[in-house]
This record gives C-alpha cells, sequence and structure tokens, in this order.
C-alpha cells in the first residue's frame, strides 16, 4: 500500500469514529478546505514533525524538529499525578503525546484535547490510528472556550475529572494558541472543581437526605404535583428574590412590584421580606439541614404564600412552615423525586417536576420558568461579596450573632471574619460595573450553574442585584427600571384547586411498610453473600476449592440483582461505597492484573461493598421505622376520611 493509501486509511477510520462520537466536529474537518494544512517534515530519527505558518511567515513547529516521539514520551512519563484516570493536553500535534499517556493510564484512561486549529486535527487524523479510542470515549477533542459545549463534553466525565486531572503541556502549547490552551484549562479546571463540590456535597450529606426524603413522604404523597402550576403566569415577570448584600439597596422597592410580580423568595429572604410587609408568592427550600427552620420559625403569618420544597430538605423544616398535619396544613409542592419512588412505588410518588437545583435561588429560576415567567429577574444574588460583607442586613443569621456583638466585636467584623475564613478558596473577578471584586469557590460554582441555565432559557433574565458579579447571559437594569417597564398589569388571580390527598397517605404508608420487609430480606442476603467472600479470601490458593465455592457467588449475584430497586435504595443511603467501588474498579483496569493478585484485589472490593450495603440495610430499615410513625401521625390529622 502506498503513503498516501495509508494515510487515507487511517483518517478515514478515524473519521468514522469521530462521527459517531462527534458529527459536529467530524463534520467541521471534513469541510476544511484544500489550503487548510500543515507543513509535514521528516526528521533524523525517520519519523516526521509538523509546523504551522505563522501571520510573520515564521514556522511554529509543534513538536521536536529532531524526535518527536522521544519528546512526547519523555513529558507524558514527567509529572507527580501519573495516578490520574484523566489527563488534559494542550495541543493535539500530530499526536504523539496521546498514545503514551493512554498507556500509562492503561483502559480505564482518558485524554481531552485541546485544540482550536481544525487542520492540526486533521493531519493527526490522518498521521496516526486514534479510532478505537475515539470511538471508546477515551480520545476527546475541545476545540472552543464557549462553556456550555465544554460542559456537555466533559459532564458524562464527571467522576474521573474529580478523581483527580492531570495537565500535560508539551512546548508548543506554551506558544502556538496558549492564551486558547489557557482558557481551556481553567474551564476544565472549574468544571473540575464544580463536579467535585456537588459529588462531595452528595456523598457527605447522601444519609441524612435520604432520611429528609423519608420524612417528607407523608406530605409529599399528600399534596398536588407542580403540574398544577405550569405556565399559571405566563406573560408576567418574576423576580426572584435572594439574600445578597445589595439586596438592601432595593428591598423597598419591592412592594411596588407586588400583585404585578411573581414574587419568589430564597428561605433567606423570607422574614426580612414579612418585616417590611412584603408578602412573597413563593418561598423555596432545599437546605438538608435542621437549622434551616430558623428561617421559617416565630413568624404568625405567612400569608398566601406556598412553599416548593425538594424532598431532601430538612423535614423539620417543612414541619415548620406547614403548621400542622392534614387538610388544614400551610401548602407545600415537592419536586419530583427518585428516592421517594424507590421507597414507596412509582405509581404513588412520581411526578413531574423541576430539576435539582444547586441553590435555593437555582431551584427560584426553574420555578420562575415553569411558571411560564418571563422576564425572569434576580434582586440580592451577588455571588460575590459586594462592600465587603456576606448577608443583607436583617438575615437570620444576624440574630444568631447578636449576642457576640458588642464594644469590641461589630455585625461589619462579624461579616468580614466570615469572609477570611475562606481565604484559601477566594477568587477575584469582575463585578456588574468592571470593577474588582471577591467570590469564593463555592459562589464561583453557582455562578457557572447560572450561566449554563440562562444560556439554555427561553426567558430574558435580569440582573437587577445592582451589584456583585457580572453574570453572563443577563440584562443589567435598576430595579426601578424594572418594575416600570415588566410590572404593569396584575397577576391573575390563583384559580387552582388544592386538594389534600389522603388517600394517597394511606396507600403510601401500606406500600412502605412492604419495602421495610423487602430490605429486611435483602439484608440477609448480603450477609450470606459477605460469608461467602470471607471463605474465599482464605481459598485462593486452592483452585479447586474456589471454583467451587465461587459458584454460589454467581447465584447469589443473580438474586441480588433481581432485587434491583431495593438495591439501588440502599446504594443511595451507602454513596462513599459507591464512589470507593467506582475508584477500584478504575485501578484494577488501569493496572492489568492477572491470576492470584487481581483474585485478591477483588474478593476485598467485594467484601467492602457488601459490608456497606448490610449497613445501609440497616440505616434503612431504621429511616422506615421513623417515616411509618410519621405516616401514622399524618392520618391522625387527616381525618377518618379525605
Amino acid at each position: 500500500m502506498s503513503a498516501t493509501a495509508e494515510i487515507d486509511a487511517r483518517f478515514t477510520s478515524n473519521m468514522a469514529a469521530l462521527y459517531r462520537r462527534d458529527a459536529r466536529l467530524a463534520d467541521a474537518i471534513d469541510r476544511l478546505g484544500a489550503d487548510a494544512s500543515l507543513v509535514v517534515e521528516a526528521t533524523p530519527r525517520g519519523s516526521v514533525t509538523a509546523c504551522r505558518i505563522g501571520e510573520d511567515g515564521k514556522r511554529l513547529y509543534l513538536h521536536s524538529r529532531h524526535d518527536p516521539a522521544g519528546e512526547a514520551e519523555r513529558l507524558c512519563a514527567s509529572g507527580d499525578e501519573r495516578e490520574s484516570m484523566c489527563a488534559v493536553l494542550c495541543g493535539m500535534g500530530l499526536g504523539y503525546h496521546v498514545r503514551p499517556l493512554l498507556e500509562e493510564m492503561g483502559s480505564a484512561g482518558i485524554v481531552i484535547v485541546s485544540e482550536p486549529n481544525l487542520a492540526t486535527l486533521r493531519a493527526a487524523l490522518e498521521h496516526a490510528d486514534f479510532s478505537e479510542a475515539i470511538a471508546g470515549g477515551r480520545l476527546i477533542f475541545i476545540t472552543t472556550t464557549d462553556k456550555q459545549e465544554i460542559h456537555e463534553k466533559l459532564t458524562p466525565l464527571s467522576a474521573l475529572l474529580m478523581l483527580g486531572t492531570r495537565l500535560v503541556v508539551p512546548p508548543a502549547g506554551r506558544t502556538v494558541d496558549a492564551a486558547f490552551h489557557a482558557a481551556c484549562r481553567q474551564n476544565i479546571l472549574d468544571f473540575a472543581a464544580f463536579s467535585k463540590m456537588s459529588l462531595v456535597t452528595l456523598i457527605a450529606n447522601s444519609r441524612v437526605t435520604c432520611e429528609n426524603i423519608a420524612g417528607n413522604l407523608p406530605a409529599y404523597l399528600a399534596t398536588p404535583t407542580l403540574d398544577v402550576l405550569q405556565g399559571k403566569f405566563a406573560g408576567h415577570a418574576a423576580i426572584v428574590v435572594s439574600a445578597g448584600p445589595s439586596l438592601a439597596k432595593n428591598i423597598d422597592l419591592l412592594k411596588r412590584a407586588a400583585g404585578r410580580a411573581v414574587i419568589i423568595a430564597v428561605q433567606t429572604t423570607l422574614k426580612p421580606l414579612l418585616a417590611r410587609g412584603i408578602r412573597p408568592d413563593f418561598v423555596t427550600t432545599l437546605d438538608f439541614s435542621d437549622l434551616s427552620r430558623r428561617f421559617f420559625e416565630g413568624v404568625e403569618d405567612f400569608g398566601d404564600a406556598v412553599m416548593v420544597a425538594e424532598p431532601k430538605a430538612a423535614f423539620a423544616v417543612v414541619d415548620t412552615f406547614r403548621g400542622g398535619t392534614g387538610p388544614a396544613a400551610r401548602r407545600v409542592i415537592f419536586l419530583n423525586n427518585e428516592f421517594a419512588q424507590r421507597c414507596v412505588g412509582a405509581e404513588l410518588a412520581g411526578r413531574s417536576g423541576l430539576a435539582a437545583g444547586s441553590t435555593v435561588a437555582h431551584l427560584s429560576f426553574y420555578l420562575a420558568e415553569h411558571l411560564g415567567c418571563d422576564p425572569i429577574v434576580f434582586v440580592g444574588q451577588d455571588l460575590g461579596f459586594s462592600g465587603s460583607v456576606y448577608y443583607t442586613p436583617g438575615v437570620t443569621i444576624h440574630d444568631a450573632w447578636r449576642p457576640e456583638l458588642g464594644r469590641f466585636c461589630s455585625l461589619e467584623q462579624k461579616e468580614w471574619e466570615r469572609i477570611v475564613r475562606h481565604r484559601p478558596i477566594l477568587r477575584r473577578t469582575t463585578d456588574v460595573a468592571g470593577r474588582a471584586i471577591y467570590t469564593d469557590e463555592q459562589m464561583f460554582t453557582y455562578l457557572e450553574q447560572f450561566e449554563r441555565d440562562f444560556a439554555a432559557s427561553r426567558a430574558r433574565v435580569i440582573d437587577a442585584t445592582e451589584g456583585g458579579v457580572r453574570k453572563a447571559g443577563t440584562t443589567a437594569m435598576a430595579l426601578a427600571e424594572v418594575i416600570e417597564r415588566y410590572c404593569e398589569r396584575p397577576l391573575p388571580e390563583a384559580t387552582t384547586a388544592w386538594r389534600y390527598d389522603g388517600e394517597r397517605v394511606r396507600a403510601g404508608r401500606a406500600a412502605l411498610a412492604r419495602r421495610r420487609d423487602e430490605v429486611g430480606g435483602f439484608r440477609k442476603l448480603c450477609e450470606e453473600t459477605r460469608d461467602v467472600l470471607q471463605r474465599l479470601e482464605g481459598l485462593v490458593s486452592d483452585a479447586p476449592a474456589f471454583n467451587q465455592l465461587i459458584v454460589r457467588v454467581d447465584e447469589l449475584r443473580t438474586e441480588v440483582r433481581s432485587h434491583d430497586e431495593v438495591f439501588a435504595l440502599v446504594c443511595e443511603v451507602t454513596q462513599l461505597a459507591e464512589l470507593q467501588k467506582f475508584w477500584a474498579d478504575r485501578r484494577l483496569v488501569a493496572e492489568g492484573l492477572e491470576g492470584r493478585e487481581k483474585s485478591v484485589r477483588q474478593l476485598a472490593r467485594d467484601r467492602r461493598f457488601v459490608d456497606a450495603l448490610i449497613e445501609g440495610c440497616g440505616a434503612v430499615e431504621q429511616m422506615f421505622e421513623r417515616t411509618l410513625r410519621r405516616f401514622d401521625e399524618e392520618l391522625a390529622g387527616a381525618g377518618p376520611t379525605t
């Protein structure tokens, strides 16, 4: 086969794989003109190198002119992060760095390449066969700094990214398209930080989250779904009220918007609003902590406000807002939740709902979209430390600090201490007026989520915070102007019938009791599996006995799979065990172990996981016993009929 035929064959194979994985990029490469090409030169070592011609006519080499393969091998063999399962390569060149990186990480590793020059990608696809890595999702190309597109490509890799990411910057990556590569690196690291924070929070709070969902089940089943509110306020403005420092500027202006815009208060702003005679239409909550009760305690009159809650919100918080059980309780609407469905079945607990929010402000935005509101206006959403303070005056945390205040400790000092405690994760960014402002890593991840949401929203989004960080996808506007332009018409009457469904509560209690018994049976199955695994660990060197007993493991595995709903339910309570098993599986694949050593590692991995499942079963059984008592309390308030 001629050299030209070989190039054509490699390119065709690579492009076939790329069309299946990233059709837009493949099509863009196919459409390149004949003049979009690299200069390819032979090297003394018999391989080839490549260069691009700069605007000044100078040659910009993408690899060593003498030994490009050796240069790539040496770079990939260096570094302190070789245990990572994900590598970010700044610049594709002819692809010399890709193969050693993939080989070093094993079959579980992934290489993300930042490369803005499509001609470079085409040349690489002509000179080496990457089809298997592309088809398997192990070689991913990023050709833009657009955050939304980058996040779309990275979302399936969230777990790998948060477990460690290695940055590989060849010499050419520091000079050719250096600004692009730097921007891509930062976007990828920001996404990894967001993924890590989301996953760490999920794991750390998994058990209390499940306990809250179970505790909320009686109210969850008794109340209507969000369907009753869909599109109810189409064409009317919604104002999402958050507790950032800038809220103090305009909180009193919200009186003028009452009845003419849907006012959605995050839980921390409810009391400050009520204290000024401003009654929000909705209040959102999702905090798993019982401490959030303080945002609702001591309030005698919530008006007609409806609470929209994620089921993971602390049930003590929901109880405080409801003020009782049965039909007389204040109105709460819960979002859809898979764990709730696993507890009592999808037929009872399944419902339409909104996307889960990272914060109550995100949840409020999704609610405004669901209501059909346009525009959606943000106030008090600083996402930064405007005026070097953390909260708007009058929030509940200030009441908690009050006993500490005095001659030597002011409220401003407490605010500043709150910021300084986060010094290691502070970030310097730009505010709405183009000035420098500090935010922190957590709020920065919230900003990232908001900007993705704004880009995908059909509604106009207005930032009327009049402070805080600049938010892409919004129009900055003073709140007074927003009210004058968009809050002219009265809101329609809320005519939605609100039916308390006691029969669903009764059916839910019976379903939960059955599920509790199923979990008990599953626990016994796991205990038998653990005992067999322990015996197998002592038989690794005795092949006949090991093979004879392993048959029982296969039988038990089949039985476990027949309890898929219960298995999934217990795994939600033991999220850390799932992550540890995922990481152990990745390492086993990457290290390519065989024989006895592989068997020993697999058995240890499986026994740790089964131990966690047994402990999780016990936790679920106790959780369900408490929830059954809450069902009884709810039914006592519901009376004999619905």
